[in-house]
């Protein structure tokens, strides 16, 4: 292994270290998979020139964000999944609120910290919390006119799923949904989006 190879591979040793996750979650915040990380790690293979200013942003960025207490996408899906897991819809509901919140935020006051929410999330477990949480997180993006990260892009849900809201029937659900919700499929009364 020559002098470059080593120092790629040893950068990007301190990525993962930096991000915060596992090997696993690293690869799936970078969009590649786990054993292929391994291949760079190990230096057999070395990494594009993107995937590896890409693995040390995103790792600076999450640790930024970790040691400022920052939610970012993989460590708000995770805690969905927890909610998820245990049958407390509403409570993952909240949860993925919370994350938008640290996102819109973030955006504002920490933009060099924006690369946290690029990092894909590995799976809630549940395909339209899943899709919940990637269209909150592309219109926050997409409200201040910048680039969405590419984990956002997915396909409506193949079901209607419309949140219960106190007071409202489905169809009332259904008519006050924004049109960027409804585009994926997902019905919200926009008065639960608010938050304080």
């Amino acid at each position: 292994m020559d002098v470059d190879q080593r120092a790629c591979r040893d950068a990007l040793d301190k990525a993962l270290s930096d991000s915060g996750l596992s090997q696993n979650a690293f690869a799936v915040a970078l969009g590649t998979s786990a054993s292929r990380l391994s291949t760079y790690r190990s230096g057999k293979v070395s990494p594009s020139a993107t995937l590896f200013l890409r693995a040390l942003r995103i790792a600076q960025a999450l640790r930024g964000a970790r040691r400022s207490g920052w939610m970012t996408a993989p460590r708000t899906a995770e805690t969905v999944a927890a909610a998820v897991a245990r049958g407390q819809e509403m409570h993952a509901f909240k949860l993925v609120l919370q994350g938008r919140d640290h996102l819109r935020a973030l955006l504002t006051s920490r933009p060099n910290l924006a690369a946290a929410w690029a990092a894909a999330p590995r799976s809630t477990g549940d395909r339209r919390w899943d899709a919940l949480l990637a269209v909150l997180a592309a219109h926050e993006f997409e409200a201040l006119g910048l680039a969405t990260p590419a984990w956002t892009d997915r396909p409506a849900l193949p079901q209607p799923w419309i949140l219960d809201s106190p007071r409202l029937t489905e169809d009332e659900i259904r008519e006050r949904t924004p049109a960027w919700l409804a585009a994926r499929n997902i019905y919200v009364n926009p008065r639960d989006l608010v938050t304080l």
